[in-house]
């Protein structure tokens, strides 16, 4: 039977029982109980590194309403016999996920919660038609599973629902929470002065936790997820035996995300081992703790694109899972451009990265920003066994490149003076060479450079540059089909131009590469392309030389 990956599946006891692929991450469960033994422990990792599979595996394993002997047959968790015996399916669990909380206000958002504890009491409906629980209690039950609680009764839900699940099973309950920091962080990308939508829902969130965490004797223990760790003051305050675990903490490092020895599996089973550089190249890079591992929604998504197609090429997969605007937030806050080029060009840069952060926090110092992109994946640490705070950071891999060259290129065009713009063309349409050089070179000045000032670089600027200018552009650089690198047309006015693109190995070469992609025009009758109807052509040969332009026109071509 083929191979199955399982694609957009979070749900531990559906792709076991499907017999889809699974990275064995069971471990987890040991780690969690028997070595670190924490009351509260929270873990924090990028989006799409596999926390609400594992946090499914952890409510599969440990649920006594279940039986899931056959769900962990011969995966790690059961060479611990006696911890299996234990605990497997022996606590009531208690399982929540704030993921979906993401409204554009507060009164949307705290709705969206009552939904969210309103299914929750329906899955545990049983609960109510006990005679065990305490009368007061049902009542609140009732009121949250129909929508009717008050503020105060929904801060204390999850306490409300922990003790009559320790009244109904004579035990102290296993807490699960996952994505935890999604309202806040939603909160705090719509907060206003006016609105205080993260103030109110920061409120509501502290309430929870506090009333769930804080000297519960109903709690065995809870684990909780998210993406950032917010600070225990603004959230967890007063939480007793309380660890965090960030990507810059070694324990639990090897169980989000796949290491090296778990992709070459997948890939021997799969039969792809040939696509194992590409993997690297494209999905590997991100180190937590010291342990180097790769995005798993990337390989499982990649792996299965070349099962279905073999010719398939690797796609930016965690690009569409969600927003990717911290990055322009982070450059139009500071001063950073320097920085973003050289990690842009494979470079490292050294910052001091902390882990507490607050939401409301992010944007008020540039070393905060630097934390948000260790903490959410867009960097990560260049050396693994550098400990510490201060560390040297890099991009992790091509995937990632790609996000960042997207948004700087986005932030290019969407920042252009426009005036400048209009002066270039006015320039460029003149033949005034030396305006038209200088303008560009104040733009390249200003902008970010990446991928070394390769020549697709100096494309890629060429045609932001044009964007927007009501001409018809057409771009030809990565066809491959014998034509100049832009062509622009004015229909209205029937002229057209044709630009060849050269990059220079210094500022004396320039006016040589100028030349050459004037020549260029001519010896492949570049203008013979052009709809004769456009009565003027204007050919322009431009040479860069790292932030520098020198625009050339062309005086011999008919």
């Amino acid at each position: 039977m083929a191979i199955q990956m399982a694609v957009g599946r979070e749900d531990f006891e559906e792709i076991i029982k499907s017999g889809r692929y699974y990275v064995d991450k069971t471990e987890l469960l040991y780690d969690l109980v028997e070595k670190a033994g924490d009351k509260v422990t929270l873990i924090t990792r990028p989006r799409r590194f596999g926390k609400t599979l594992n946090m499914s595996m952890m409510e599969s394993f440990f649920d006594v309403n279940r039986d899931s002997r056959t769900l962990f047959e011969g995966l790690h968790i059961t060479q611990h016999e006696e911890f299996c015996q234990e605990w497997m399916n022996q606590y009531p669990v208690l399982s929540v996920s704030f993921k979906g909380i993401e409204d554009l206000n507060y009164e949307d958002a705290y709705n969206t919660l009552k939904v969210k504890l309103s299914e929750i009491c329906k899955k545990h409906e049983y609960l109510a038609e006990s005679p065990v629980v305490n009368e007061a209690d049902r009542q609140v039950f009732q009121r949250l599973m129909f929508e009717q609680a008050s503020l105060a009764e929904v801060k204390n839900s999850l306490k409300t629902l922990m003790r009559m699940m320790a009244a109904v099973y004579e035990k102290p309950v296993i807490l699960l929470i996952d994505e935890y920091d999604v309202p806040l962080a939603k909160a705090s990308e719509n907060n206003t002065a006016e609105n205080g939508y993260y103030v109110k829902m920061l409120n509501v969130v502290r309430g929870i936790f506090e009333a769930a965490l804080k000297t519960n004797e109903y709690l065995n223990f809870a684990v909780v997820t998210g993406c950032l760790r917010i600070t225990k003051e603004s959230i967890f305050t007063g939480t007793n035996n309380f660890s965090s675990y960030s990507v810059m903490h070694k324990r639990f490092s090897c169980y989000f995300g796949f290491t090296q020895e778990e992709v070459n599996q997948l890939l021997s089973a799969t039969g792809l081992l040939k696509k194992k550089e590409t993997v690297k190249n494209w999905y590997d890079g991100y180190v937590f703790g010291n342990t180097p591992v790769y995005c798993p929604w990337d390989v499982i998504n990649y792996v299965a694109d070349i099962l279905e197609d073999p010719e398939a090429e690797p796609e930016n997969y965690w690009l569409h899972t969600s927003g990717n605007n911290i990055i322009r937030e982070f450059v139009g806050h500071f001063k950073v451009k320097g920085k973003f080029e050289t990690l842009m060009n494979g470079g490292t840069i050294t910052e001091t990265i902390s882990d507490q952060l607050t939401y409301e926090q992010l944007y008020q110092s540039e070393q905060n920003l630097w934390s948000v992109l260790v903490m959410t994946g867009y960097l990560t640490k260049a050396r693994p066994q550098e400990t510490g705070t201060t560390v040297a950071l890099k991009i992790p891999n091509a995937e990632i490149a790609g996000i960042f060259q997207e948004a700087v290129v986005s932030l290019f065009k969407d920042t252009l003076d426009i005036s400048r713009q209009e002066t270039l063309m006015d320039a460029l349409w003149a033949g005034d060479e030396e305006t038209a050089s200088n303008i560009m070179s104040d733009l390249l000045w200003k902008t970010i450079s990446y991928m070394d000032y390769h020549e697709n670089y100096y494309h890629a600027f060429m045609a932001g540059i044009f964007v927007g200018t009501g001409y018809e552009t057409h771009s030809n650089q990565e066809s491959g089909l014998g034509r100049p690198d832009l062509e622009l047309l004015d229909e209205e006015n029937r002229r057209a131009m044709v630009i060849e693109v050269k990059r220079s190995g210094s500022k004396e070469d320039m006016e040589r590469d100028c030349k050459r992609a004037l020549e260029q025009i001519q010896d492949r009758e570049y203008v013979k392309g052009i709809d004769p109807g456009y009565e003027t052509v204007l050919c322009y040969g431009i040479s860069f030389f790292r932030k520098t332009a020198l625009v050339k026109r062309a005086v011999f071509v008919d």
